[in-house]
């Protein structure tokens, strides 16, 4: 992979520290910045202009969603991973309409990691196959789920479901026997008939509306 800067904002310097060194293992082009909080991630964004960041949701002086909203505003294009514990679900929809590309478990093997860096990097979206499926037992469990029906073509609902399970647009044409560019045509129309505004807010619309099961 060609020269990339990440960011990594997390209140724990050990943490940072031993994802630094796993990540420059894998990445030998990877250009590292750090923030330990928030508003050290906002003050330090306009000077590094990271392509990418990792950023804790719970941390003090201003936590991950807060720091999302408003480094987004101020860069639309930003593409951030949430980083979150078990037990964070409550969080998932505030981070979402935050505008994050995806989210990991912090506790992940460093494969899964890479893979969902390369995979934002490219235009993706991620999600820890783990972090779903709590989302989908505690909404079940809460009776939350809202059985909104929709009207999607055959196609597009298969591709739906790919995409809730984490497939990128190329496995998912290469899956279908069709062009990455007629995938790309159906998720945009997707979005717009769920009023989805990233691909992130339409894995949690599709799973909360039972519009595919996970």
């Amino acid at each position: 992979m060609e020269k990339f800067t990440l960011m990594i904002v997390d209140d724990h310097s050990l943490f940072r520290d031993g994802l630094k060194l796993l990540l420059k293992n894998h990445f030998p082009a990877i250009i590292i910045s750090e923030a330990s909080d928030g508003q050290q991630f906002l003050n330090q964004l306009p000077v590094i202009n990271p392509d990418i960041v990792l950023i804790d949701i719970n941390m003090p002086v201003m936590d991950g969603i807060e720091a999302t909203k408003k480094a987004i505003a101020a860069f639309p294009n930003l593409k951030i991973i949430a980083l979150s514990m078990f037990g964070d679900e409550a969080y998932y929809y505030k981070m979402i309409d935050a505008g994050v590309r995806g989210f990991l478990l912090k506790n992940s093997e460093i494969n899964e990691v890479t893979d969902a860096i390369e995979a934002v990097l490219d235009g993706d979206n991620y999600f820890s196959k783990e972090l779903l499926y709590n989302v989908v037992k505690n909404l079940r469990s809460s009776g939350m789920f809202a059985d909104n029906k929709i009207d999607l073509s055959d196609r597009e609902v298969e591709i739906l479901e790919l995409i809730c399970q984490g497939f990128s647009n190329q496995e998912i044409g290469e899956k279908l026997f069709i062009s990455k560019r007629t995938v790309d045509k159906h998720r945009s129309n997707i979005l717009t008939k769920t009023n989805s505004r990233n691909s992130a807010q339409l894995v949690m619309n599709a799973i909360k509306n039972k519009w595919i099961m996970v």
